[in-house]
């Protein structure tokens, strides 16, 4: 007797790296329902797509993506942060098959087998076991892995078709699940939602408040990663340093060792891996002072993404940012001081309403003192449901362009003078890629420490044709741009 074909699901992921996370969790249970990864929209019986819905441009894409998978297969769920208000999805695509919000892990999955149901294969009268999950063909593998050059421009986009190296051929059952990252990295998620009250943002009401994992789960996650030969954790959520807070610091247990659920105890857990460990959206609050330390004696990588959003105070009091009173300059002082190798990017806003030529000078004047190594900047846009849409004093859009080019020209002056400054000197690099082919030129791209995949700069290492994804060797730096080293080997073998 011939077994049915199991279903196949397609799948696009966009948006943040969250996001991303959601979007392996849906997967991984997928299969574990026993679906297949279809690597291209025709091999799909239905296609989940997991929006983004931050800001317009990014809700753009998504009913972009959304309509290009109409198109090209007809059935269609979708899901994500755009889904919190279906209206806006079905009013422009009436034709998809479910729409479910963030986080709603189990809704799509029942969508999914609601829409494209598996054959039965199983008859409990005369079977003794159910019949054991396959393993996705070696074509399956290449779903929705992305790599730099692959992703569109305005919002991570991870699409079924793709052949990066996705880990979609991991057993559901090993601890792991799928991955939609190469396989020598992977992103962490240790909280969803968050406290704050940020007038720009909308993130609180589409994901809700802080709700923190606990850390023997974080901690068991990231050893089963690094046993399957993850290289580099990057930690997410919406606010790392307040990881713990809703849970007031509980203990819980790793390994049979008590361990609280705090971010200092999380970092030195993660530091005794092994991995390289990146934190992101690390906010200044004094406790993570504690923090750099570890830095300084390479438990984690002494790198912080911390999203500063503006350098006048008043600006940022307007905002609702949290830490606003904190005097910024200083704890980057002292955290160089503790740490001098520290890594600091960061990501800032232009033209808040009410923002005056003299707090847009201010932002300027930050920039010249925090003297930061990688800085991402947008101009301000008013997102549906944000309180910041009634503030008075709207900017011109011209003003905002003008301010965001000039921030930017000031930053990629500043970004270009620490980066020679590392001309001669010797860097450990993580091996992204190689550049071996007909028209390449033999050369490996990595990233060192002070570089996170997709959002950072990278290495170029001209002698890398012999190296490997995952491999990581120390570089002699040679030449640096605006944003970009460029070396050789320092030991060729």
């Amino acid at each position: 007797m011939k077994t049915p074909q199991a279903k196949r699901v397609g799948f696009v992921s966009l948006g943040c790296p969250k996001a991303l996370v959601d979007s392996e969790r849906i997967l991984t249970q997928l299969r574990q329902d026993g679906y297949d990864i279809a690597p291209d929209y025709d091999g799909a019986d239905v296609v989940v797509v997991n929006t983004c819905g931050f800001i317009d441009s990014a809700k753009a894409e998504s009913l972009e993506a959304i309509g290009e998978a109409l198109e090209a297969n007809g059935r269609v769920i979708v899901t994500g942060c755009m889904g919190k208000n279906s209206d806006d999805i079905t009013r422009v695509h009436p034709k998809v098959l479910a729409v479910t919000g963030p986080q709603q892990y189990e809704d799509v999955v029942s969508a999914v087998h609601r829409h494209a149901p598996q054959p039965a294969t199983h008859d409990p009268f005369t079977d003794l076991v159910p019949p054991p999950r396959t393993r996705p063909d070696a074509e399956a593998r290449g779903v929705s892995g992305g790599t730099s050059a692959e992703a569109r421009t305005d919002a991570d986009s991870r699409t079924a078709g793709s052949d990066a190296g996705a880990r979609t051929d991991a057993n559901a059952d090993d601890g792991i699940g799928i991955k939609l990252t190469p396989r020598h990295y992977a992103y962490l998620k240790i909280s969803e939602g968050c406290n704050h009250k940020c007038r720009f943002c909308i993130i609180p009401s589409m994901r809700g408040r802080l709700v923190s994992r606990p850390v023997g789960e974080v901690l068991g996650e990231a050893e089963r990663l690094v046993a399957a030969g993850v290289k580099e954790l990057l930690v997410i959520s919406q606010d790392t340093s307040a990881y713990g807070v809703d849970l007031k610091y509980k203990l819980d247990f790793w390994g049979g060792r008590p361990v609280r659920t705090r971010m200092k105890e999380l970092c030195e857990g993660l530091g005794s891996l092994g991995a390289w460990v990146r934190l992101h959206y690390v906010y200044p609050y004094p406790h993570v002072d504690d923090i750099i330390p570890l830095m300084a004696e390479n438990r984690i990588l002494p790198y912080l993404d911390v999203p500063f959003q503006h350098g006048s105070p008043a600006v940022l009091k307007r905002m609702r940012r949290p830490a606003a009173a904190e005097n910024t300059l200083e704890r980057i002082r002292i955290w160089r001081g503790i740490c001098p190798e520290l890594t600091i990017r960061s990501t800032f806003i232009v033209g808040f309403p009410g923002e005056t030529e003299a707090e847009f000078e201010e932002l300027l004047d930050f920039l010249e003192e925090a003297q930061l190594d990688r800085v991402g900047c947008f101009q301000y846009s008013p997102v549906e449901g944000a309180a910041a849409n009634d503030m008075p004093g709207p900017v011109p859009d011209e003003v905002k362009q003008e301010r965001w080019e000039v921030f930017m020209q000031t930053q990629a002056r500043i970004s270009r003078e620490r980066l020679q400054r590392k001309v001669g000197t010797v860097q450990e690099v993580l091996i992204d890629d190689i550049r071996v082919g007909r028209d390449e030129d033999g050369s490996a791209i990595g990233r060192s420490t002070a570089d996170a995949p997709e959002i950072d700069g990278i290495v170029t290492i001209t002698d890398g044709a012999r190296l490997r994804p995952g491999d990581r060797v120390k570089v002699r730096i040679e030449a640096a741009d605006d944003y970009d080293l460029f070396g050789r080997l320092d030991d060729p073998q």
